[in-house]
């Protein structure tokens, strides 16, 4: 009978290493902050701008090991601050190519990432992260204030997500 709590115990510890083991990786998503009229490639609105100051005092204290952006002003805009204040260069990404994602993932292994896009983009990437096809929709025109924080052991199978509002 002594075996069993023994047994039980060793189980725990094997499981617990194996899940203390794990390389997490957190992706920060969000979709650019709001934007001017312009009719093609429009910058942010001056919300626009106090928004992405805003993300440099939610994200302060984060550990961010890498920025990225799709090629539009509004996106590029949304992050540049929060760059500057990490020390870091925004990298161009194609948000519709999920492959980019996965070669994201493996380059920042164990690390934090910012992934700044677009209203359907942005919940297209959670779904792909978590492995749900369709549980995240595309946000309302509108609606700027989204965070999404996705830590990934394992894409498509082991993914947690925080949705956020800033």
């Amino acid at each position: 009978m002594k075996k069993l709590p023994l047994l039980v115990a060793f189980g725990l510890l094997v499981a617990t290493w194996g899940f203390a083991q794990s390389t997490i990786t957190t992706v920060i998503l969000l979709r650019h902050a709001e934007k001017g009229t312009e009719a093609s490639d429009p910058d942010l609105s001056s919300d626009g701008r106090k928004r992405a100051e805003s993300l440099v005092v939610l994200l302060q204290k984060t550990k961010i090991d890498a920025i990225y952006s799709t090629s539009y002003k509004r996106t590029r805009n949304t992050v540049t601050a929060l760059a500057a204040a990490k020390g870091l260069v925004v990298t161009g990404y194609d948000a519709t190519k999920l492959e980019e994602v996965d070669a994201l993932l493996q380059k920042h292994k164990g690390g934090t990432i910012v992934l700044c896009g677009h209203s359907n983009t942005t919940p297209t990437i959670v779904n792909y992260l978590t492995g749900h096809k369709d549980e995240y929709h595309s946000f309302e025109d509108s609606d700027y204030g989204n965070l999404v924080m996705v830590s990934v052991v394992e894409r498509g199978r082991d993914a947690r997500v925080v949705w956020l509002r800033y």
